[in-house]
């Protein structure tokens, strides 16, 4: 019955009805077809812009594109819009708008699956890492955005970050292997681009490697294509580059024509209004985005209200909150400006301090390699120079000579001193130095400083007194070389500044757990005292106080900088009572470990009086001619004979074959070293005693002379008493412990 009803009632009008429908419905598809095929030809045209740098032009074709999409409701395209201006505005340098398009993207992408869209999102935001010097967590998003999407041009993109990223962490080889991938790639969107980013960053890693001819190939195939195919900023990189490596190779005529060529083309391309002009442009696209989503919001608030008879109140609510949106965004656009300059001044002056840094840290490096080199180089020369001296007072000079001969050998050991008390701060500002953990007797070693020190304070005419606590046990683990350091250089200190008077070393036991004990030491002196102004900066290197202390008593102000820094190693700190006039006080505590349970034990203390160094037969193995004749000749004072061994290999070969009652090894030698030396002849003889005499430099170590067999080890230039009490004790100690 409907059926007739229709009939009636449409009649002749049917056949034209169904016409209108139908031609209704195919305009509609054609009308899609057109706006698809529109917005290809406007992605296009964007994408010739970009490589062209039109920047301007580039994000006004992202905007017609952005509008048809919102038109048809394409989310999809809309993301890429999105994601594209992020990437363009990220490499023009706008970091901020950059990542405002990408958290739109976010926003849309949050409730659309996207495949594509999810990895470029990825991609993108490993590019704003990269951006911020993250560079591992930018290959991780890289690597994530793999496995979402395998679109050929999106992998590209990923190829070449991926390339950037590994030049800028050195791994060159990786970043070579990417960046030649895309010089053969098959892209459809931009492989002419992409092979022109590729020759770049080839040519500058070529540059960083020392190719200079590889880089002059890539980078003159990368401006060939990027002329061909217009990309301006490419044309411009190319030039530049170009230029450098010109000038590096010393090639200043060819250096000079892309100097020439690279003015001309920032004169004509970047030039301040176009950058202007673009700047304004990616302002207006970002502001207009914005009044784009209030409008929405706008339109949905009208239909909220429509749809609530128009409510008044929620009229007049919705047009505050659109109000105080509106002077939101226009404060956020202004503050946006301001921010955007504010962040490139940071970033100008962090790059400063950057490179200030760099060279801060690159002339303290200098400064300590040259320094090593200098106190290393010294010590041969002075070598000769104080044991020369030595031999000469032993000869029985006339009484004027003796005078000038004492003051020769004043002056070489002060400059000793000197040497090593600089090799001891670069050694410490290095970090070379560790503490060793070895049994020593404290009482030994203080006892030790003490003599030494006992005719410095005779001339004084100071009393130089030790106080130690026969509770603390006999034998303790820590450092005694390091400790009597600490000691020579406060005892030291304390008789410098102390005429007429008494110093005292103290040394007492705090507490005693089961295999630990604290001790309290302190250099007590009644000197000329420090003021407190002075006691400020007492511990920095070279400070001595004042100018005149220092033309008084002399010295290199480096003591108390080596024990504040000695004992930092311990876990230890200086302190300091001082009143000027009235002396000094330096102390501090200290935890060593000991061996609770002390078995009985042979005790080999031997005297210099009692070694009887006549008929001993030693090997000097030593490369300095002049070092030979004066070891030899202190060694003939003694009646002790030696063989000489030019080298590690003569030493070794001449140790197989003759019996000899110690080895004085040199460390630094051509061929094999002195410890190389030593490890082989230990494998064939393990008793005979073996002393190190070198040069210590700041890459060596006690350690590893004593790992590698030496019983004990001699600095170069040494005293001639301490030469012989080295000799004396391991030769002498290793018969006794041999008969025992």
């Amino acid at each position: 019955m409907i059926f007739n009803f229709v009939n009636k009632s449409l009649g002749k009008n049917l056949p034209f009805l169904l016409c209108t429908i139908l031609c209704t419905q195919l305009s509609f598809a054609q009308s899609e077809e057109n706006s698809i095929s529109n917005v290809n030809d406007i992605l296009n045209e964007f994408i010739q812009y970009r490589h062209e740098n039109k920047v301007n032009k580039a994000l006004e074709t992202l905007n017609k594109a952005a509008n048809i999409a919102e038109r048809n409701e394409d989310t999809n395209l809309l993301i890429d819009i999105y994601q594209q201006m992020s990437k363009l505005l990220l490499e023009e340098g706008d970091r901020e708008t950059s990542e405002f398009y990408w958290s739109r993207a976010s926003y849309y992408l949050k409730d659309n699956p996207y495949p594509l869209g999810e990895a470029f999102q990825l991609y993108m935001d490993a590019a704003l890492r990269f951006d911020e010097g993250n560079n591992f967590q930018a290959l991780k998003q890289l690597e994530e955005a793999r496995k979402v999407s395998n679109n050929r041009n999106l992998t590209n993109n990923i190829l070449l970050l991926e390339a950037n990223i590994y030049s800028n962490i050195e791994k060159f080889d990786d970043a070579i292997k990417n960046l030649h991938a895309l010089i053969v790639n098959s892209d459809n969107e931009e492989r002419a681009y992409l092979a022109t980013r590729a020759n770049l960053e080839l040519g500058k890693i070529s540059v960083t490697l020392d190719d200079l001819e590889e880089g002059v190939i890539h980078s003159k195939a990368a401006l060939e294509l990027a002329e061909k195919h217009g990309f301006s900023k490419e044309i411009k990189n190319a030039f530049e580059q170009l230029s450098s490596i010109y000038e590096a190779d010393g090639n200043y005529r060819e250096a000079l024509r892309y100097s020439k060529g690279l003015a001309q083309i920032k004169d004509s391309i970047f030039n301040i209004e176009k950058v202007q002009l673009d700047s304004d442009t990616a302002d207006k696209t970002r502001f207009d985005h914005q009044m784009n989503e209030m409008n929405k919001l706008q339109a949905k608030n009208e239909e909220l209200s429509e749809s609530k008879n128009r409510s008044e109140i929620t009229a007049i609510l919705t047009s505050a909150f659109l109000t105080i949106i509106s002077l939101l965004a226009v404060s956020l656009f202004r503050n946006n400006q301001i921010k955007l300059k504010t962040n490139d001044l940071l970033y100008t002056k962090n790059k400063e301090l950057e490179l200030a840094r760099d060279a801060a840290v690159s002339a303290m490096e200098a400064k300590t390699n040259f320094l090593s080199t200098v106190t290393h180089e010294l010590r041969t020369p002075l070598y000769a120079v104080t044991g020369l001296t030595h031999l000469l007072l032993e000869e029985n000079p006339s009484e004027h000579q003796k005078e000038h001969l004492k003051s020769l050998k004043f002056s070489g050991e002060y400059l000793l001193n000197f040497i090593n008390d600089i090799l001891q701060i670069n050694k410490i500002d290095a970090e070379k130095l560790e503490p060793l953990s070895i049994e020593f007797k404290l009482h030994k070693v203080l006892t030790d400083v003490v003599e030494s020190l006992q005719q410095n304070a005779n001339e004084k005419n100071t009393e130089l007194i030790l106080d130690y606590d026969r509770t603390i046990p006999g034998k303790l683990l820590g450092d005694p070389i390091k400790l009597s350091q600490i000691f020579m250089n406060l005892v030291g200190n304390a008789l410098k500044f102390t005429k007429n008077g008494k110093v005292e070393v103290i040394a007492k036991m705090l507490n005693k757990d089961e295999d630990q004990v604290k001790l309290y030491f302190e250099v007590r002196d009644n000197g000329i005292g420090i003021s407190e102004e002075q006691q400020k900066n007492i511990f920095e290197s070279f400070e001595q106080g004042s100018i005149q202390i220092n033309r008084e008593y002399g010295g290199t102000g480096l003591g108390l900088t080596i024990v504040k820094s000695l004992l930092g190693l311990f876990g230890s700190t200086i302190h300091l009572e001082s009143e000027l006039g009235h002396g000094s006080s330096f102390y501090f505590e200290m935890d060593l470990d000991y061996e609770s349970k002390q078995g009985e034990e042979v005790v080999f203390e031997l005297n210099p009086e009692e070694f009887q160094f006549k008929g001993l037969h030693v090997l000097v193995v030593e490369d300095n001619k002049i070092n030979q004749v004066i070891t030899k000749k202190m060694l003939t004072k003694k009646e002790i004979t030696c063989d000489i061994a030019n080298n590690g290999n003569e030493a070794i070969d001449l140790a197989q074959k003759n019996s000899y009652d110690a080895i004085l090894m040199d460390i630094h030698m051509p061929g094999i070293s002195g410890e190389e030396a030593t490890r082989q002849i230990r494998k064939f003889d393990t008793n005979i005693p073996i002393i190190a005499l070198t040069a210590i430099s700041l890459d060596d170590s006690l350690d590893s002379f004593y790992e590698a067999g030496c019983n004990d080890v001699v600095t170069k230039p040494f005293k001639p008493e301490v030469f012989y009490q080295k000799i004396g004790e391991n030769i002498f100690r290793s018969k006794m412990q041999g008969s025992v």
